[in-house]
């Protein structure tokens, strides 16, 4: 023990007072959410490795490898234009239904992949939580990386179908980056608040099909934004169009689509996406945040 701790202890000092003066702190102790921020930071390097070797153990074992990140979202916009633009005709006759469609679809697939990969991003990974120290957050962090990385994939398919479908390039495209900027910090609140869900309320997770497919309808993925305002009025209608994914849905089409209806006024939109990546992320981080020292127990 130094000499000036012993000197200390001589003097009567409590062990809490000798510990903050030595710099000394508990073990268990829960770091502050700033602290706990700094921590994730100098963590950012395992947080990309894990990424990626989650990505290579998922494609890796495949013949096409990568190239499923791009066949994946333009197979699924496929099989829904086929059943609801082409069987159903939820498109009403609109015009360029197959952008329309294809958006809603990417953009809310970006998000309800990193929900449902996120409920697990904790309980898929005990043996590693309970062999090794690190900010359990890079866990859930690393899920969303994953999928930001492929959404950015998917966008290049996404932007083929728009340019094939006809419409035109404008300046209000530069619009795509903030609006994705937004989504990603939606998304990794939402991946971090259900990881801690997850981890607490494992049945929870054969619910989330059901709420996200439920989400989905909601969102005017597979049907033009008028359905709602021909059958919904007051606090319903709003309700409906406060619903963030519509929100970011319709801030996509906006920027990539012309002479479209909309949920609501641009500047209503970009309002509403803003506060909901705020909420959420910020919220997601602190529910997180909150039960960093019990992961992994029990």
């Amino acid at each position: 023990m130094p000499e000036t701790a012993v000197a200390d202890a001589a003097t009567g000092v409590s062990p809490r007072e000798l510990a903050r003066r030595h710099g000394l702190t508990s073990s268990g102790r829960l770091l502050g959410p700033v602290e706990y921020s700094r921590q994730l930071w100098g963590y950012r390097h395992f947080i990309g490795a894990h990424a990626r070797a989650k990505t290579a153990s998922a494609l890796g074992t495949t013949n096409l490898g990568t190239l499923w990140q791009v066949l994946t979202p333009a197979i699924n916009a496929l099989v829904y234009y086929i059943i609801f633009g082409v069987v159903i005709g939820t498109g009403g006759g609109m015009k360029n239904f197959i952008p329309y469609l294809c958006i809603g679809v990417f953009v809310f697939g970006f998000t309800q992949t990193t929900v449902s990969q996120g409920m697990n991003a904790i309980t898929s990974n005990l043996g590693l939580i309970r062999a090794l120290h690190f900010p359990r957050a890079s866990l859930p962090l690393s899920v969303a990386l994953v999928e930001i990385r492929n959404f950015i994939t998917a966008m290049g398919v996404l932007v083929v179908i728009v340019l094939i479908s006809g419409e035109p390039i404008t300046l209000e495209w530069l619009l795509i980056l903030p609006i994705m900027l937004l989504q990603m910090l939606f998304n990794m609140g939402m991946a971090l608040g259900g990881a801690r869900l997850g981890s607490k309320m494992r049945d929870i997770k054969q619910l989330i099909p059901f709420i996200m497919r439920f989400w989905m309808y909601g969102s005017a993925v597979l049907y033009p934004v008028t359905r709602f305002t021909d059958h919904l009025q007051g606090w319903k209608l709003h309700l409906v169009e406060a619903n963030p994914m519509l929100v970011f849905i319709e801030l996509y089409r906006h920027a990539l689509m012309e002479d479209i209806q909309l949920a609501g006024s641009p500047r209503l939109l970009w309002t509403e996406a803003i506060i909901w990546a705020a909420v959420i992320s910020v919220g997601g981080f602190l529910y997180f945040w909150r039960g960093e020292k019990g992961y992994g127990r029990g």
